[in-house]
């Protein structure tokens, strides 16, 4: 579904041009993927598609740095957010130069520093390669690793446990794909929960990269690992994301992760400090 998505990002730029006395410009309507031509009117930004930005609502996202907006057919405007009763987390889309990253309860999905979203996908999917077959999911999130994989695997499969992260992704104009590739089968649920119904050695691939452990501490127990040991193919690769290999959270959990695989069955286990993880192979 088509939408215009704004942030600061690109409503600054086109505030200055206004001021400076132009008419129209080229803008992205979907956070930097893609340009329009738009009209600089006195009223405010007249998109192709019909959609008006006044210019108090444009000055509103430009002074929004850590927002995202969606702009709809009528002209009214809503930040791309979403609180989950059934998780008690509120969510949000916080943007960057490039693709934006999640927020859940203040924490960032993604690293931002010296990297972007997007590329810190890659550095998980370079972590795994060469992908083939089936692919394992466990945490959609914005669903970057699974549009990134179903690019080369036959088949994947991501879970999704908070609605509130849905609801952003349906928003995200970076993670339609996760709606429009047949390649990908989206599941909603607890990780924990779903992965002990798929059959022995369903998968020649998987990517764990769960929430910290204060926000989902089971799937970073050695139950859970004997279960994602089980449904990898033999000769199959985990990736495990962990977070900063140098920062106090990560000395700390990186060796208690390493553990926990090699006791569930994961006999080689390796740092890629590069990727923020660690690789296990089956």
């Amino acid at each position: 579904m088509e939408r215009v998505v704004l942030s600061h990002v690109q409503v600054v730029p086109l505030l200055k041009l206004y001021r400076e006395g132009a008419t129209e410009t080229e803008i992205s309507p979907d956070l930097s993927l893609s340009k329009v031509g738009v009209q600089l009117t006195a009223k405010g930004v007249l998109f192709p598609g019909g959609e008006a930005l006044s210019w108090a609502d444009a000055e509103k996202i430009s002074e929004a740095e850590n927002s995202c907006y969606v702009l709809s057919q009528d002209g009214s405007l809503n930040k791309v957010e979403a609180y989950s009763d059934e998780t008690n987390r509120y969510c949000s889309l916080l943007p960057t130069r490039a693709a934006p990253t999640l927020l859940i309860s203040g924490i960032l999905m993604h690293r931002i520093k010296d990297t972007d979203p997007y590329q810190d996908t890659l550095s998980k999917i370079k972590a795994i390669e060469p992908i083939t077959g089936n692919v394992l999911d466990t945490c959609t999130g914005l669903g970057y690793t699974a549009i990134e994989a179903a690019k080369r695997a036959e088949r994947v499969t991501t879970i999704e446990f908070d609605p509130a992260v849905q609801e952003i992704e349906w928003l995200n104009p970076w993670s339609q794909a996760l709606f429009d590739n047949p390649r990908i089968t989206r599941m909603r649920g607890d990780s924990s929960e779903i992965v002990p119904s798929f059959e022995n050695e369903s998968f020649h691939r998987v990517v764990h990269d769960p929430p910290t452990f204060s926000l989902a501490g089971q799937l970073y127990s050695e139950e859970f690992y004997r279960q994602l040991y089980r449904v990898l193919k033999r000769g199959g690769i985990l990736f495990h994301y962990i977070g900063d290999p140098k920062s106090n959270y990560g000395i700390r959990t990186f060796k208690g992760v390493i553990r926990r695989l090699q006791s569930a069955g994961f006999k080689r286990v390796i740092v890629r400090e590069a990727a923020f993880g660690v690789v296990a192979y089956r």
